[in-house]
């Protein structure tokens, strides 16, 4: 599809990543759709959204933004991105109910962070037009979108995606699909890194995170980022990349497995490695 004739989005999936493009697109005037399971969800979504949004600018992201929870409102959708959990088995659930009710033509794009494009194309009918659109976090204020090119993707495909990125003011970086792409393979090899610094006693978790702020000039250290993308995604991530890398370097320190088991996941329940204000 030509980049001048995509103008309606589709976003599955409403947390923080998915809540976070549906904004993205919507502040760039685009007419958008954005899909969970519940009412819940999509509240909370438009709660956030609204929250890191200029309140002279919410009336006109509200008035883009159409919230469902029937997929088969994405059907007349130009572009759907995929955003929900990072599961191989959950994503390719999601991708096949998208093949069944989008339009022939429609681009159908997923943020995965790590999974093999071609692994997660298996579940896309005309898999020419699936394509990785990865999206950092915060998505509202973060310039880059990673786009990964599967062995199947077409050139077509690729382009109205790279220009559509540009369209919303996002710098991309095209990359070959392999677990975890650029950013992640290079970012979850640091984070363990960090992770196994602490668990074996060379530094203090403030330390290691001053030295990287401080040093090497990082807005935030490898320990508060790994608190702060959700611990038990950084596990999720990281046995990934161990399982199809085979490499040790990503294998999930024993510290970082067991914070996932007492359910300490960073922010968002308010204890990782840090304990946050209740």
């Amino acid at each position: 599809m030509p980049n001048a004739k995509i103008k309606k989005i589709g976003v599955i999936g409403a947390g923080a990543m998915g809540a976070g493009i549906a904004q993205v697109f919507a502040l760039h005037g685009f007419e958008t759709v954005l899909m969970d399971r519940t009412e819940a969800a999509l509240k909370a979504a438009l709660e956030r959204i609204s929250t890191h949004t200029d309140p002279l600018l919410w009336d006109k992201v509200r008035s883009f933004i159409k919230t469902s929870t029937d997929m088969k409102d994405i059907a007349d959708c130009d572009v759907v991105i995929e955003a929900v959990f990072e599961e191989a088995g959950i994503k390719k659930e999601v991708l096949k109910k998208l093949s069944a009710v989008c339009r022939p033509q429609s681009i159908i794009a997923t943020n995965t962070s790590s999974i093999s494009i071609d692994e997660l194309a298996g579940s896309v009918t005309k898999p020419e037009r699936f394509i990785g659109m990865h999206f950092m976090n915060p998505p509202k204020v973060m310039k880059l979108v990673e786009i990964i090119k599967g062995s199947m993707t077409s050139q077509d495909t690729l382009k109205a995606i790279t220009d559509l990125s540009v369209r919303i003011e996002k710098t991309p970086a095209v990359v070959k699909d392999s677990p975890g792409f650029i950013t992640n393979r290079l970012l979850f090899a640091f984070l363990g890194e960090a992770m196994r610094l602490f668990e074996c006693g060379n530094a203090s978790k403030e330390d290691i995170d001053t030295a990287m702020k401080f040093g090497m000039n990082h807005p935030m250290g490898p320990i508060e980022l790994a608190d702060f993308i959700g611990l038990d995604v950084c596990l999720e991530i990281m046995e990934y990349l161990h399982t199809h890398l085979k490499d040790e370097k990503f294998k999930p320190p024993d510290i970082l497995s067991n914070l996932v088991k007492e359910g300490k996941l960073g922010r968002k329940t308010k204890e990782g490695f840090y304990r946050y204000e209740r």
